[in-house]
């Protein structure tokens, strides 16, 4: 019969140093009627009855059978993401320390928002094929969210709910990490990291001008040159000018913006389609195309006259693409268009 109580101690012999550690172990009260062996949960029923006839010490702990094969564990990171190793993360810092050095050289301020946002945030208003790149799903508050696949609607949302507390221009800036379910192709990953420079409260083009100026500051610092890189420039209002000059209605224009903003990425044949599709007549399309295959803002500007605003934005921003000494830098392309519905200029 067991007694109410064990008193024993743990020996443990180092080797190396040939002494004897002593560790107590307190007294535990045992139950008078113990439960048969059969009775205990599968993780007391590991203790070995017949140990002590086996030499071993009473209750001691045996491990458990394994009943199945464990499956081998994939060690490569999740496709579209990547590790960064130390000559890999060295790199990274490098260069998002060029980043933030530029950002605060044109007098911006770092800011930062939550990896994970509310799911509505991107499908109320992206209107593009975004919707089917998140990263989603309902958690355990039975709210829909979002691991963010850029930062301009998180920075939308802080500046709403700033309100009137915040003092105008806005210059803030943020590298953050997002994600997109999209086909992988060079350079473009799942998993990738994101530099917004944006400006609030200035409503005219200086502001376009002053960020690519920095980006070109940024470019030069890393040895970049034109002969390397280029910005193409155009403004959602000359698409809008387009369409109001071809009679095209303008409850089409969000549509027409989507399918437009593809206009590098799928056979011309297919943007054909897809306008046929969203109302656009066919002789609509053939100008509109034959528009957006303009190089010139000079060619432009024949077509729309020099009246529109979208010319007069252009100019002003050309014009002040010479005074900041970076003219060589940009070309016009009447293709450009983001086809989200936060976007509203360049």
């Amino acid at each position: 019969m067991l007694s109410s109580a064990v008193s024993s101690s743990l020996l443990i012999l180092h080797k190396p140093l040939a002494r004897v550690i002593r560790f107590p172990i307190p007294k535990l009260p045992l139950s008078p009627n113990p439960r048969p062996l059969s009775s205990l949960s599968p993780a007391a029923s590991a203790l070995t009855p017949n140990a002590v006839g086996a030499g071993g010490r009473a209750g001691a702990l045996s491990p458990a059978p394994i009943t199945e094969d464990l499956q081998k564990i994939d060690v490569n990171p999740p496709k579209g993401t990547r590790d960064f190793p130390p000559e890999d993360m060295r790199l990274r810092n490098w260069l998002f320390y060029h980043f933030r050095e530029v950002s605060r050289l044109f007098g911006f301020e770092e800011v930062d928002f939550p990896v994970l946002e509310s799911e509505a945030l991107y499908i109320r208003k992206a209107g593009e094929e975004i919707r089917d790149q998140l990263y989603c799903f309902e958690d355990r508050g039975n709210r829909r969210v979002a691991l963010r696949p850029e930062l301009t609607p998180s920075l939308a949302r802080l500046v709403i709910q700033k309100g009137k507390s915040l003092s105008l221009p806005v210059k803030w800036f943020a590298v953050g990490q997002c994600w997109r379910y999209e086909r992988m192709t060079r350079g473009r990953r799942r998993e990738h990291y994101q530099w917004n420079m944006d400006i609030i409260g200035v409503p005219e083009v200086t502001a376009e001008a002053e960020l690519i100026s920095s980006i070109v500051t940024f470019f030069k610092r890393l040895g970049i040159t034109t002969s390397d890189v280029g910005f193409k420039v155009s403004s959602r209002k000359v698409l809008q000018e387009v369409l109001r000059h071809y009679s095209i209605p303008e409850a089409l224009f969000g549509k027409v913006c989507i399918i437009i903003d593809k206009i590098e990425k799928i056979p011309v044949d297919d943007i054909k389609n897809e306008l046929k599709s969203a109302g656009v007549s066919e002789e609509a399309i053939e100008q509109l195309l034959q528009v957006l295959s303009i190089k010139s803002l000079t060619k432009l500007e024949e077509i729309l006259g020099d009246a529109g605003e979208a010319v007069a934005d252009l100019k002003q921003l050309f014009s002040l693409a010479e005074k900041f000494g970076y003219s060589e830098w940009i070309q016009f392309d009447a293709s450009i268009v983001r086809g989200l519905a936060y976007y509203t200029g360049f």
